[in-house]
C-alpha cells in the first residue's frame, strides 16, 4: 500500500471552484485546450482529496475519548 498525507478541506474546495471556472472556460475557443489541461488538473487534485478523506487514519483512542459526549463517570448512581 501507500501512505496517505492529510489534506486540508481547502485543498478540496480549491479543485472544485477550479473545475468550475476551467469548465466555464470551455466555450472560449482561444482558451479550449488550457480549459481541458487545468479541468484534468483539478478532478485529479478532486480525486487526491477523496482519498486522502477516506484513507488517513482517526488518530489516538484517548483523544477521541477526551472529545465523547457521554461519559459514564458523569453518571452517578443514588
Amino acid at each position: 500500500m501507500f501512505k496517505v498525507a492529510p489534506l486540508s478541506s481547502t485543498f478540496m474546495l480549491g479543485s472544485m471552484a477550479g473545475f468550475i471556472l476551467s469548465a466555464f472556460f470551455l466555450t472560449h475557443p482561444i482558451f479550449k485546450s488550457w480549459a481541458w489541461a487545468f479541468m484534468i488538473a483539478f478532478i485529479t487534485m478532486f480525486i487526491a482529496s477523496l482519498v486522502s478523506m477516506s484513507q488517513t487514519p482517526i488518530g489516538d483512542e484517548e483523544l477521541l475519548e477526551n472529545l465523547a459526549i457521554h461519559k459514564k463517570s458523569h453518571y452517578k448512581k443514588k
